[in-house]
């Protein structure tokens, strides 16, 4: 049995641990819960007891922590998504496609998902509404019906709902968009960040004028640096809008040749396309560490790489075992089998190693450690795509093209 602290024991018990529907635990401990997530995930192995033991073993003593929807959905047999966020589809400048995609996004968190939106398609407040003589209420104001229906429906566990919400920097919206967490009550149920283009940070550097612009029609005209030092002013009041310089997202995406991204999961850690999903998981690096606190203090490589490629065969078994809320996010997923492997514990494991987190040796090594994780996923993935054959929009040409980042 894994030895936990007691906050550790109260959050398992809380959030993954198995019960029953009447509240009563199913599972006596943690270890239980490691059993079960890495039986599920390796029951479409062709071996599947000895991949199950090659999950747990990395699971054990929490070496590897998937996220928290694989811990709590795997084996459940809920009608659970194991897939921590989404970002939802193009919303459409009509009426019955907003509601549309408000009912995708309900959903979507029923199963337990957390959601991003791209606002930036929906005309600006005061545009006109032809064939109804009226005028349009922009973004924010459906922003708040997200709101209202995100405080509502419970996402699945025991955890609130989380939506991230996005509009371009030259939305003529946008102003209103960087004030609106100045209201305490506004949007709480959202975080917010601003899409700043290439053409964006040129005019900031160069002082020029900047358009806030939609369909063609220029709403407004203001310096760059003006709109630059809003949303510099908000953050730094309110911790909101964050910036995604969406332009280097794109340039930089090795899917770039089948996919455009406008949006990133509620907690910004991954940018994804329409309807795509962020599969997490996370090394955890301390556990890694030999002879932690002394001179020969060194992060174990050989067991990072064995971590690494359990870790992304685990994850992409996952595409295959979850639920999806709807068929496109289904799609979206199997298409191109994208997962995001992390890490936790960078901070710790170099005090362990004896360097100080920003110092030139941290940085030394914190490159060494995830060129190995980056190589190493790498080459796991293209022994994946030799047993089970490439994702489907795999492309040779356009991926050796550019190369990878």
């Amino acid at each position: 049995m894994a030895n936990v602290s007691a906050i550790s024991q109260q959050i398992w018990d809380m959030k993954y641990r198995l019960k029953t529907s009447e509240g009563r635990p199913i599972e006596n401990n943690i270890t239980d819960t490691w059993h079960r997530v890495s039986k599920t995930l390796a029951s479409i192995e062709k071996d599947p007891i000895a991949w199950e033991q090659n999950f747990f073993s990395i699971l054990e003593d929490f070496k590897f922590l998937p996220a928290g929807r694989i811990l709590a959905g795997a084996g459940s047999k809920r009608k659970v998504t194991l897939f921590n966020c989404f970002v939802m589809g193009t919303i459409p400048d009509d009426i019955s496609g907003i509601f549309q995609s408000l009912k995708e996004a309900a959903l979507t968190m029923q199963q337990g998902g957390g959601i991003g939106y791209d606002f930036s398609t929906l005309r600006p407040k005061g545009a006109p509404v032809k064939g109804v003589g009226a005028d349009a209420s922009g973004p924010l104001s459906f922003m708040d019906v997200w709101d209202s229906m995100c405080r509502t429906i419970m996402s699945a566990g025991s955890r609130r709902g989380a939506m991230m919400a996005t509009l371009r920097c030259d939305h003529p919206d946008i102003e209103h968009f960087i004030e609106a967490k100045e209201q305490p009550d506004k949007l709480r149920m959202f975080n917010l960040s601003v899409l700043v283009t290439d053409k964006f940070m040129q005019a900031i550097k160069e002082n020029s004028l900047w358009e806030l612009k939609f369909d063609g029609i220029t709403y407004k005209t203001l310096p760059a640096r003006v709109l630059w030092e809003k949303i510099m002013n908000a953050t730094f009041n309110y911790a909101e809008p964050g910036v995604i310089f969406i332009d280097r997202v794109n340039r930089q995406n090795n899917l770039n040749y089948c996919e455009k991204i406008q949006a990133t999961n509620p907690c910004g850690e991954q940018p994804l396309p329409p309807y795509g999903a962020c599969l997490l998981g996370s090394i955890n690096l301390t556990k890694l560490v030999c002879s932690p606190f002394s001179n020969k203090a060194a992060l174990n490589l050989p067991a990072l790489e064995n971590i690494v490629t359990t870790a992304v065969r685990m994850l992409d078994n996952v595409i295959d075992v979850s639920d999806f809320p709807i068929s496109k996010q289904d799609d979206e997923a199997r298409s191109k089998r994208r997962i995001g492997l992390g890490v936790t514990g960078l901070g710790d494991a170099l005090i362990m190693c004896g360097a100080r987190y920003g110092s030139d040796r941290s940085i030394e090594l914190a490159k060494l450690w995830m060129k190995t994780i980056q190589r190493t996923s790498y080459l796991s993935s293209i022994e994946l795509s030799r047993e089970k054959g490439p994702f489907p929009k795999f492309d040779k040409e356009a991926l050796f093209k550019r190369g990878f980042n």
